[in-house]
């Protein structure tokens, strides 16, 4: 299973416990608000001599509704402190070494709808 799988599967797990509707790794065709989305993670090289690594960033975006974002920005929050207490090991011997969280905001799409947008940057090495 690629690196890409395994990361994108470990942030699913560490903020499935969120009250949202469901958390989706592609945008759903129908959810109820608020739901969490997963965006494809960006990946490049981060190797060292003597072991394969992946540099990457991913975001978590939350949608809800509402007159104002109150609900969303607790979600947000929460996110935030569920991806940086996620497992490390990640499986086939990847594992996290470094994860920051890089920025967030929450903007308003259209009436009554609001969308958060928290990214993180990931480095993972792979252990023989």
């Amino acid at each position: 299973m690629s690196v890409r799988v395994l990361l994108q599967a470990g942030v699913i797990a560490a903020i499935d416990g969120l009250e949202v509707s469901g958390v989706f790794d592609a945008p759903p065709v129908r959810a109820a608000l608020p739901y969490a989305l997963v965006e494809e993670v960006v990946l490049a090289d981060w190797s060292t001599k003597d072991m394969a690594g992946r540099e990457g960033r991913f975001a978590v975006q939350l949608h809800d509704g509402g007159e104002r974002p109150a609900r969303l920005r607790v979600l947000a929050g929460a996110v935030e402190d569920a991806i940086e207490v996620m497992d490390r090991e990640l499986g086939e011997g990847w594992r996290i070494v470094s994860l920051t969280f890089v920025r967030g905001r929450i903007v308003r799409e259209r009436d009554a709808h609001w969308t958060s947008l928290s990214q993180f940057r990931v480095r993972m090495l792979k252990e023989s």
